[in-house]
């Protein structure tokens, strides 16, 4: 089934068996009233980790019934971070939430070298789907929370992490565009060169099961016609499922853009930990939110 609205994730869940969904410190009204959501739409099962006793205050001042979740108490920040992940690493759980611990924390938590969820060598990034109320399709994109400045391996590792995403919303073949300032493949920016370099990666099949072709601009890579204009020619000019950028800035413009100046909804989460991990904020709104957590079941 090819994945065009992001309301349709959460249809398909509906027809699959459930996973578990374990919150860190969710305590909080932002994390328990959309894992409640996620609950009543029949999309997964919520473990919430955190102080008893707050957890049950705030489900009665949100007239939810806190039976409906299977609650570890662990009043302790930290030690709730490390009971979630020892909860993953214990199969009780197929993604992990950050509740109201803070981020830096919930990130501490899911790289500890002894009992982390992030295997030795492995690169986390943080994807995100946009559903661009312009456009036919959903757009996967990444990184615009995580890496800063990505170097070429770090790219590789965000090439796959979209490309795999796509595959799971239904589309067989990802068209990736590798986002720089301009199509023309100039020597003297770097990141023109990185996308040169993956594109041909793509054509010789180093990375796999997708049509890379960088670098593209970004109006050349998503506007047929601006595509046609400039006389571009090939698969992805204009029909890009995927958007890699060359870096966090131009990355997190662009998800602001599409939030704030066009209204589009989105799921994220952050790839290559042994699990999706969600990493919600409190700006987050709850349709993003239930968004992310659908996302999160999916890849899981």
């Amino acid at each position: 089934m090819l994945i065009t609205k992001l309301e349709q994730i959460v249809e398909m869940l509906k027809n699959k068996p459930k996973k578990r969904l374990v919150v860190v410190y969710g305590q909080d009204s932002h994390s328990i009233g959309s894992t409640s959501k996620a609950i009543d739409l029949g999309i997964v099962d919520v473990t919430l980790v955190g102080d008893e006793k707050k957890i049950k205050k705030v489900c009665n001042e949100m007239n939810i019934d806190p039976n409906k979740f299977t609650i570890v108490n662990e009043p302790e920040e930290i030690k709730s971070g490390l009971k979630a992940v020892q909860l993953i690493n214990e199969g009780k759980g197929n993604a992990i939430m950050k509740g109201i611990i803070s981020t830096d924390n919930y990130m501490r938590v899911l790289l500890n070298k002894e009992v982390g969820l992030v295997p030795k060598g492995s690169i986390l990034s943080h994807i995100t789907v946009v559903e661009n109320p312009n456009m036919d399709r959903l757009l996967v994109v990444g990184d615009v929370a995580i890496i800063p400045y990505p170097d070429l391996k770090q790219k590789i590792a965000i090439a796959n992490y979209l490309i795999n995403a796509t595959i799971k919303l239904g589309v067989e073949k990802p068209k990736l565009a590798v986002i720089a300032a301009t199509e023309k493949a100039n020597p003297k920016m770097p990141a023109c060169v990185d996308a040169s370099i993956l594109s041909k990666m793509g054509d010789r099949g180093q990375i796999k099961n997708a049509i890379i072709d960088g670098p593209l601009a970004l109006d050349v890579a998503i506007d047929k016609e601006s595509a046609e204009i400039k006389g571009l020619k090939g698969e992805v000019p204009g029909n890009a499922d995927c958007l890699l950028f060359p870096n966090i800035e131009a990355g997190n413009v662009f998800y602001k853009s599409m939030t704030k100046l066009a209204n589009s909804p989105l799921a994220a989460i952050v790839a290559g930990a042994k699990v999706p991990a969600i990493l919600s904020s409190r700006g987050d709104s709850e349709e993003t939110k239930l968004y992310s957590i659908a996302l999160a079941t999916l890849l899981g």
